[in-house]
């Protein structure tokens, strides 16, 4: 319908009107990595949870429909406020309970890395991406990094990034290649970016770090 804005949670679809939402709610909306879940990464909700959000639901129907005054618009924000609380609990409590399913993607994605890593793609192509990774994994990007950061404490970007460094301090300490030699092998253009990248996440320069190895 035409002058609607529409949100996908879960099974559910929660459509306002331009302006019925105060633009503080409209953007705390959008801060929401669940909006960006595929549909089959809906929420697996229990009865329980089920009923928690049918009746917050409800009370914003009921709200809707009410004679308005002063305080509907926020009453309403806050019962949306609300929904979105309990689906972001609802939705960590599912990360973590879900403890086969979450180990199998887990799994497959130090597999599809480690591939990858180990592969000429590397070299060529440079270090995979989000997107790539997600795709490959059969997720959407969102889901996968939340999953990660609850499970790991890493997003998706910083767990590849993460892989890389364990990647770069073996070739440092075990072979005698150059760093710019390194950088090239690990898909960098420019050693200037490897050796940033390495700093950022090690405390120390490649050179600083294969002369504390070689000093053992």
């Amino acid at each position: 319908m035409l002058g609607f804005d529409y949100y996908h949670l879960g099974s559910y679809l929660i459509s306002t009107r331009p302006g019925r939402i105060v633009k503080t709610l409209a953007k705390n909306i959008k801060q929401y990595a669940f909006f960006d879940y595929s549909v089959n990464e809906a929420l697996l909700l229990s009865e329980k949870e089920e009923n928690t959000l049918n009746g917050i639901i409800e009370n914003i129907r009921q709200e809707y429909h009410s004679n308005v005054d002063k305080f509907s618009k926020q009453i309403i924000c806050s019962h949306v406020e609300s929904l979105l609380g309990y689906s972001e609990r609802f939705y960590n409590r599912q990360f973590i309970t879900r403890e086969k399913a979450n180990h199998q993607i887990l799994e497959r994605l130090e597999n599809l890395l480690a591939e990858y890593l180990n592969s000429d793609d590397l070299a060529i192509k440079g270090l995979p991406s989000v997107q790539y990774v997600s795709k490959e994994l059969n997720l959407s990007p969102s889901y996968l990094s939340s999953l990660l950061r609850t499970v790991t404490g890493q997003s998706t970007q910083q767990h590849i990034h993460y892989k890389l460094i364990e990647k770069a301090r073996g070739k440092l300490s075990n072979t005698s290649l150059s760093i710019s030699e390194i950088a090239y092998e690990l898909g960098f253009e420019h050693s200037q970016s490897f050796s940033k990248l390495f700093k950022t996440k090690t405390k120390m320069s490649p050179l600083e770090f294969r002369k504390q190895i070689n000093l053992r």
